[in-house]
Parts: C-alpha cells; sequence; structure tokens
C-alpha cells in the first residue's frame, strides 16, 4: 500500500441496512478463508441470512477453526465451482436467496452461470458492475463503472452501464445523481472514440434514456471531480466538478482509476453487478474486509428495495 491511511467501511452504508430485514444470500464457492471471513461478517451485522455454496467438509473445517457456528446456516454442497455457480443461481431464480456473493470461484464462471438463459435471471438490461468508492475522513461518495464486466461498451451497453449506476444511486438515497461520461479531452474529438460515445449517450439520455438524473460529458477526470479545475475550464455544466458518477471509456481506464484511489488514497471500494434480477457481490482476494462488508451491506440494500 502506498497510503498509510487504514481503510473505513462507510458508516451510512450500515445505518441504512440496519433498517432492513436480513437478505438470503448465496456464497458461491464458500470453501475458502476469505469468503468464509466475509459471509460471517455480514451475517453477524445483521445484512445477510447466508446461504453457503461449495465443498461441504471444507466449509465445516473453516467453520471450526474460526468457531462460526453454523446449525442456524444452511450449506448446499457443490462438487467443483461450475456446480456452485449454477447452484447459486438457480437458488436465485427459485426466490430462496435474494442476492448471490461472489466466492472462490472465477468472475467469468459466476457470470455464465448468471447469465444463461435458462438460469432466469436476466433482464432487458446488459449486466454492468459499479466501484462504490469512499475515502477516509470523507463523506463524498463516488461511483465507477464499469471497471470489471464490459471490457469495451458501446453506445447501446453504456446507456445500459448509467442506468444501473443510477438505480444503485437512488436505492442508496441519492435521489437526483450526476452522471459525467469521461473521456480524454472535453470536447467531441473525432480521433477519441470515447469522446464521440460519450456525447451520444449524453444525446440518448437527454432524449428519455435516462430519468432521475444529469448526464452529461465528455468530461475529463479532473473536470467531472474538481469545481476548481471545471471553473478555470469554463465548463457550465451541473456535473462538472461534482459528479456522483463516473462513466469510464473501458473497462481498463476503470481499473486504473479505482486501484489508483484503493493504493494512494486507502479507498474502500465496494463492488457489485446490477441488472440482473438479483445483485451480485464480487469480491476479490485483495479487498480488505472493509470493502468486502460495504459491497454486502450495498447488495443487501438493494435487494430489500
Amino acid at each position: 500500500m502506498l497510503s498509510r491511511l487504514p481503510f473505513e467501511f462507510p458508516a451510512y452504508l450500515g445505518d441504512l441496512a440496519a433498517t432492513l430485514a436480513p437478505v438470503p444470500m448465496a456464497v458461491a464457492g464458500a470453501g475458502h478463508p476469505l469468503v468464509m471471513d466475509s459471509a460471517r461478517r455480514a451475517a453477524e451485522a445483521g445484512f445477510i441470512d447466508p446461504i453457503l455454496v461449495g465443498d461441504a467438509d471444507a466449509i465445516a473445517a473453516l467453520a471450526t477453526d474460526v468457531g462460526w457456528h453454523l446449525a442456524a446456516i444452511r450449506v448446499v454442497p457443490a462438487s467443483d465451482e461450475r456446480r456452485a455457480c449454477e447452484t447459486a443461481a438457480a437458488l436465485a431464480r427459485g426466490g430462496e436467496v435474494a442476492a448471490i456473493m461472489k466466492g472462490h470461484v472465477h468472475t467469468d464462471a459466476l457470470m455464465r452461470a448468471l447469465l444463461a438463459r435458462d438460469a432466469g435471471l436476466r433482464t432487458d438490461r446488459r449486466v454492468s458492475h459499479i466501484f462504490h468508492m469512499t475515502v477516509p475522513g470523507r463523506d463524498r461518495v463516488l461511483h465507477i463503472t464499469d471497471a470489471a464486466v464490459n471490457i469495451r461498451p458501446e453506445v447501446d451497453a453504456k446507456l445500459d452501464i448509467v442506468r444501473n449506476a443510477v438505480d444503485l444511486a437512488h436505492r442508496l438515497g441519492l435521489a437526483a445523481p450526476r452522471v459525467a461520461l469521461l473521456s480524454g479531452a472535453e470536447t467531441v474529438n473525432p480521433s477519441m472514440p470515447s469522446s464521440v460515445e460519450a456525447a451520444e449517450v449524453v444525446r440518448a439520455a437527454a432524449n428519455g434514456g435516462v430519468s432521475g438524473a444529469v448526464v452529461d460529458g465528455p468530461f475529463g477526470f479532473d473536470n467531472a471531480v474538481s469545481p476548481e479545475a471545471a471553473r478555470l475550464k469554463g465548463i457550465d455544466s451541473p456535473v462538472a466538478g461534482a459528479a456522483d458518477i463516473l462513466v469510464v471509456p473501458n473497462l481498463e481506464a476503470g481499473n486504473f482509476l479505482f486501484k489508483q484511489m484503493v493504493y494512494f488514497m486507502s479507498a474502500t471500494a465496494a463492488g457489485i453487478v446490477m441488472g440482473a434480477k438479483v445483485p451480485v457481490v464480487l469480491t476479490s482476494r485483495a479487498d480488505p474486509p472493509e470493502a468486502r462488508l460495504a459491497a454486502a451491506a450495498i447488495a443487501a440494500i438493494v435487494a430489500r428495495h
């Protein structure tokens, strides 16, 4: 870590989740120490009622090691990664869970199981990933999308990415989020495709493609988040310098951006997938406990709304 600040769990998420009943959540591939720790923390916080899917013997052994009594916790055996993912999807399809947590399985395996045509979890939207970013000592929340699922989304996909992020912001209490489409400049340049696509998304949003949000762009990163930078550039927009949601041009840009915030600022990056019939928590082995707990809280809030 380049920042010495400790990670923080966003207290407001705990306050929101505390008003709701725990959400039944399938944990796909639960037989791993970090995964079990995530599920246990979220359960003890009252955010979720976990259903642990995976190697039953490994799950039992890990629970014994940490003193987690599973008498009231349902364990569903699954012999391998594919079966664990398909079982989690089946639990969601059958209404037994309202959210899914990625455990010790590959992201592509889980998404393949969730988006299979017979899984019954697709909607009319493209699924997308959103990082809920908070920085120690600051109340401001930034959402970065998409940094984990859609590699090079085109205009129609970016519209769904915006809609999913706006839905998440609404469910977290932000009535009219400000959405910035990021590029390398604030003007449309045919040599910079991301600026052209940003302008197209903004036009589509203004013509009824997105509701309950203010969408503008293209913006450079500085002019999306810094009022001073936007003022110096003479940018007149309610989004300039005040963005709540940053829509990146592609996955690589989002990946760089969220990791810079994590490693330079100790930002808590809580990742969730929206656009399916249930929210999906995507955790990483590199995530600190605060980020994993925040993602579980967000999924619980989304599921209850």
